[in-house]
């Protein structure tokens, strides 16, 4: 599921509209959709993920905390359990981060990782804990502009599709395990999907990555996005080295617009 979420996040903080300005994503907005994966042939519905959107105040600013979860469906805990835990503290307006955690519980595999963004001098504070009470301290020298996974995915909603001419190619870097993870999105236009949430125009974008190890292939990983205000993910498709599958909204609530 690790492997799944940076996909979909491998399409955000390009380098080239930093000053985009948030307004299609509101506190109080959730999007939830299941997670299928190619099970000996066949697509397998095996997890829930969960974004939402929340406010949150403190001392100094106003923030807006971006929370994602991904948990596999009772009847798969056996096999493979996952409880999976991503959240970033990001600018309201510029979705420019301040602080991340990542909890990953996947089978018998556990992480932390927390970043403190200071994006004045383009650096991050990183504390990872792994079982047995391991903890690694170190700072991290990044590009602007460079973000965590889940303010990546969030930020693509922000950027201007509706001028962007179709074959438009786009870089960027994400922090991902303490290294910045390079990718290329590139616009192929418009699509019509028949989606759980009703028939949507989207804005269709093909992904790839510079990380071997991340995708495979050069047409197999797809990501679309509605084409109206509020830009939610609402279909994904994408092949790793273990295996494919897709992303599919299941429903939307709080939106903005």
């Amino acid at each position: 599921m690790t492997r799944i979420l940076l996909l979909f996040s491998l399409l955000l903080a390009l380098n080239t509209n930093v000053s985009a300005q948030n307004k299609a994503i509101t506190a109080g907005e959730k999007l939830t959709y299941t997670a299928s994966y190619n099970m000996s042939g066949v697509l397998t519905d095996i997890a829930q993920v969960t974004m939402e959107a929340s406010e949150v105040k403190t001392s100094k600013a106003t923030l807006l905390k971006l929370k994602c979860t991904a948990a596999t469906y009772s009847k798969w805990d056996s096999f493979f359990k996952i409880r999976d835990l991503y959240e970033s503290y990001v600018n309201p307006n510029s979705l420019a981060p301040y602080l991340y955690n990542r909890d990953v519980n996947e089978g018998n595999y556990y992480k932390n990782m927390k970043y403190t963004f200071s994006n004045g001098t383009n650096t991050v504070k990183s504390v990872m804990k792994k079982k047995n009470n391991y903890v690694e301290n170190n700072s991290i020298k990044i590009n602007s502009g460079t973000k965590d996974i889940v303010s990546t995915l969030y930020y693509m909603r922000i950027l201007d599709y509706k001028s962007m001419p179709v074959g438009t190619k786009k870089s960027f870097n994400i922090l991902f395990d303490n290294e910045e993870v390079k990718g290329i999105i590139t616009y192929l236009g418009k699509e019509t999907l028949a989606t759980a949430i009703g028939k949507k125009e989207c804005y269709k974008l093909a992904i790839a990555s510079s990380e071997a190890d991340v995708l495979q292939g050069s047409n197999s990983n797809f990501l679309w996005l509605t084409a109206d205000e509020n830009k939610i993910i609402v279909y994904g498709k994408f092949k790793i080295p273990v295996g494919n599958g897709e992303l599919k909204i299941k429903t939307a609530t709080g939106l903005k617009n």
